[in-house]
């Protein structure tokens, strides 16, 4: 059994819908896990979100094209939390939880606290926007 084979199977065993590159780490060499990697976005088994990061696909039954197996929001919860970042909701959703406003937030906007995050977490077209302040960090 070859590698793109084994990593295969071992990601399509996981449970969870995001695989980081690290964890591949042990099955080969940095540059053979790369280029499986790479073949898996290419024929649409896997989609990039984020450095190291990538998330299993399924086909849209729509326009028969792969498309990521979960939203924005789960995808990237799931990310920070395999990472061990902590976030929590942001102004605008807490506002509309606790009935303050009616405004629905439209975008994926999350609040990491104290900690500055520079990493770009992308699906599709729509990006990750991280808040740098206190206000919701103590519910």
């Amino acid at each position: 059994m070859n590698l793109e084979d084994r990593i295969s199977r071992s990601i399509a065993q996981r449970r969870g819908m995001v695989v980081l590159r690290a964890e591949l780490a042990k099955m080969g060499s940095v540059s053979q896990v790369g280029r499986v990697l790479a073949r898996l976005v290419e024929s649409g088994k896997l989609v990039r979100v984020s450095k190291g990061a990538f998330a299993k696909t399924r086909i849209n039954q729509f326009t028969g094209c792969p498309s990521p197996v979960g939203t924005l929001e789960t995808i990237s919860a799931e990310l920070f939390d395999k990472l061990g970042i902590k976030v929590g909701q942001s102004a605008l959703v807490a506002d509309f939880n606790n009935g303050c406003s009616t405004q629905v937030p439209m975008s994926a906007i999350v609040n990491t606290g104290r900690r500055r995050i520079t990493r770009k977490v992308t699906v599709g077209n729509r990006t990750v926007i991280y808040e740098n302040h206190l206000r919701n960090t103590q519910s």
